[in-house]
């Protein structure tokens, strides 16, 4: 077969390829979208903070496409970052080829398998520990790829001075009160560099429902004294807490990585009222009594005293709190005389007892 006769049979199959190609995707319902439409959207909302020697980067998953539609099948994220002087506008961040223009790849996040970084629902954190230098301004994006490898456009830039950040405060410590959680520590002498750390260092105090975390924060902002009180708490559950020092200059913001956890259970420290209108009515071998209850709707029970002479001191009869409001006391003598006195006792997890009731007296016929 002649070589022009060979060309002419290859570009005939070809022809009829792509016909049956046009023919098969007749068959499909509405129109053509266009590959941009079908990218993933691009996160919206990165954050960056300087947080001990390193900077923490926090941000949302995309879970939409640029058409609008559920976006399923997000399977990295591209973490790029820029070093400069800070000098001026940070250089802007441009797409190509599925890169961003002048910018290092850092890091690409995996969403089957993230470690290092932390993903619970959309939010995401990864912590960027290399090569940080005091004094240089770095500029972070991201991008978001699907399973296609289509990429979202860069994300908004995130610039930021890296500053020497405080150490941890040290020595914190939690006091439990009623209702309350009284915290104090001390200032840091250093930053994570080795120099001073200024005298003028914020604080941040964070509470966790446990000593792994999550710790949130417990004040609404960073305070400048070195003692807090945690009030509207639960007696009888236990709380966490750390706090970071923050570090403000006019060239940016750091903070240190947590303290030392701290623990403490607030306590019911209230006694409840004590009973009133306590009688004593004497039998030839018993004394009763009878008395109102305490209005509080945490008493557990009542304990009640004898004293048996004048001036003597109460002993207690009960050797647990009764939850009756009355009781017969059969351990008398006949022609004796007996003063007797009742307390309520509270459920806290150490009972609080109350002040005795007014005394009532009998005397054994």
């Amino acid at each position: 077969m002649r070589v022009h006769e060979l060309s002419g049979l290859m570009l005939r199959a070809g022809i009829a390829l792509l016909v049956a190609l046009t023919l098969l995707g007749c068959g499909k319902k509405g129109p053509p979208v266009a590959p941009e439409r079908r990218i993933p959207v691009a996160v919206s909302d990165l954050s960056a903070v300087v947080e001990g020697p390193a900077v923490v980067l926090t941000w949302s998953n995309p879970g939409t496409r640029a058409d609008g539609t559920r976006l399923k099948d997000l399977t990295t994220i591209r973490i790029y970052r820029r070093e400069d002087a800070g000098d001026g506008e940070p250089k802007p961040a441009m797409l190509s080829w599925g890169k961003v223009v002048g910018y290092d790849e850092i890091a690409a996040i995996r969403l089957a398998e993230p470690d290092p970084a932390t993903v619970e629902g959309p939010r995401a954190t990864w912590t960027d520990r290399e090569k940080l230098t005091v004094g240089r301004r770095y500029v972070y994006v991201l991008t978001a790829v699907d399973s296609l490898g289509r990429s979202s456009s860069p994300s908004p830039r995130v610039a930021l001075n890296f500053l020497a950040a405080p150490r941890p405060p040290d020595g914190l410590t939690a006091t439990a009160g009623e209702g309350e959680a009284r915290l104090a520590w001390a200032a840091p002498a250093h930053l994570v560099d080795g120099s001073p750390a200024p005298p003028t260092l914020g604080y941040e105090v964070l509470r966790a429902p446990s000593a792994a975390g999550p710790f949130a924060p417990g004040a609404p902002e960073a305070i400048a004294a070195r003692d807090f009180t945690d009030r509207g708490l639960t007696n009888g559950q236990t709380y966490y807490y750390a706090v970071r020092a923050v570090r403000t200059e006019p060239g940016g913001r750091a903070r240190s990585t947590l303290s030392a956890v701290a623990g403490a259970t607030p306590v019911d420290l209230t006694p409840p009222s004590p009973p009133g209108s306590l009688v004593a009515v004497p039998a030839e071998t018993a004394v009763r009594l009878a008395w109102n209850a305490s209005p509080e709707e945490d008493v557990a029970g009542y304990l009640v005293y004898r004293a048996e002479a004048p001036g003597a001191a109460y002993v207690r009869l009960t050797p647990a709190s009764i939850t009756t409001t009355t009781y017969i006391d059969r351990t008398v003598e006949r022609g004796k005389t007996y003063s007797y006195v009742v307390t309520a006792v509270d459920r806290a997890i150490r009972p609080n007892e109350s002040a005795r009731s007014q005394p009532a007296g009998a005397t054994v016929p």
